[in-house]
């Protein structure tokens, strides 16, 4: 199979959707790869680097896409990305379509086949491709809050640990998954006050067994929220609906409440974030203030360490591409159930659920758009 990996062209993005090391292998299972020039220099992989592997170089996005059967992505492709689709060309990336109509609506017209890395799942019902980018981006979260936290960034002038005779801050996680948990991990080791909160239990027993008594925990009920936001000095939105819109767990009214000069970091934004007052930034222009509180909203996080996020990725992402690649896109999908799961656009059907509610359009169950063998 022919493999096409473009250069990102999102503000500030600089993950690759394939190291070297992954075109390598593909290679070495008999597979051609054709890479865009300067697509891995931001995680200081060369051109070069990519032709030793084993790959083709090409001058253009459009080259990419005119020729590869499977495009290899790290973000949702833009307009002028989505306009060179083909039909039946198969598309692999993060695709976050459920706030997103524009890109439902393009992605439909293409007769393209969209598989999100956001919504395949593992055996044990985990997010595989998901969970390194939560991962990262649940440890960021709190490097964002304690740099915005500090008074020329805008925020209260508070250091997450406090000093002798002073009080750490306290940072406010909603939601205990992958993001949510790592936050917390970090948080406490930066010495912080740190209180999770989550609507189901368990993930929150979980935690409290491996962090300890310094850890609080309590259920995401409204009051709840509401209580402990008036107490925060940084929150972090955490909240995951797998393939739908994020909840909004905290209404604008609540803004007025909370300390002057205190953040929110909605690390949910790619799925439209769980503030009402959340929209999407850009590492350009990352943060802006509503009712003096500081929003960071940023929709690619982890773009921001690429090194460290395009290898996470690729460990997760390289076994799935492997299959796509040598059971055939069609093949692979029928066979394979997690795989499955992330098949969101099949050749003009939206066949996620949960994007068709987003958008109140038909929905056409996987299996029945693949067809019979």
């Amino acid at each position: 199979m022919l493999i096409g990996v473009p250069r990102e062209i999102k503000v500030h993005e600089y993950r690759v959707g394939l190291t070297p090391e992954s075109v390598q292998s593909l290679v070495a299972r008999a597979h051609r790869v054709i890479v865009e020039r300067d697509a891995g220099a931001g995680i200081d992989a060369s051109d070069a680097a990519y032709r030793s592997a084993g790959a083709e170089i090409a001058s253009s996005a459009r080259e990419i896409f005119a020729r590869a059967e499977l495009i290899v992505k790290v973000k949702e492709p833009l307009a002028q990305e989505r306009a060179l689709l083909r039909p039946g060309q198969a598309l692999f990336t993060y695709l976050h379509l459920a706030p997103d109509p524009q890109q439902v609506r393009d992605l439909v017209a293409s007769g393209a086949i969209a598989i999100a890395y956001e919504t395949v799942t593992s055996s044990t019902g985990g997010l595989p491709l998901l969970a390194p980018m939560s991962e990262v981006a649940g440890r960021m979260a709190v490097q964002v809050a304690a740099h915005y936290l500090e008074r020329p960034s805008g925020g209260r002038g508070i250091l997450i640990s406090g000093a002798s005779g002073t009080p750490p801050t306290r940072i406010l996680i909603l939601g205990a998954g992958a993001v949510g948990s790592n936050a917390a991990r970090i948080a406490l080791a930066m010495g912080g006050d740190v209180v999770v909160l989550n609507r189901s239990t368990e993930p929150l027993r979980r935690l409290e067994s491996e962090l300890g008594a310094r850890l609080r925990t309590s259920s995401a009920t409204p009051e709840d929220i509401d209580r402990e936001v008036r107490q925060a000095d940084a929150v972090i939105g955490a909240a995951l609906v797998p393939g739908g819109l994020a909840p909004k767990l905290l209404a604008r009214a609540a803004l007025a409440a909370m300390k002057q000069g205190a953040v929110l970091v909605d690390v949910s934004i790619d799925q439209g974030g769980c503030f009402e007052t959340s929209r999407p930034t850009t590492h350009a222009d990352p943060v802006y203030v509503i009712d003096g509180i500081l929003h960071y909203c940023v929709a690619n996080m982890p773009g921001a360490v690429p090194r460290t996020s395009t290898y996470a990725l690729n460990r997760a992402t390289l076994p799935f591409v492997q299959e796509l690649a040598e059971r055939g896109v069609i093949q692979a999908l029928r066979e394979n159930q997690h795989l499955r799961e992330g098949l969101n656009v099949f050749r003009g059907a939206v066949t996620r659920r949960e994007v068709a509610e987003a958008f109140g359009c038909d929905w056409t169950e996987p299996s029945r758009a693949l067809g019979k063998p």
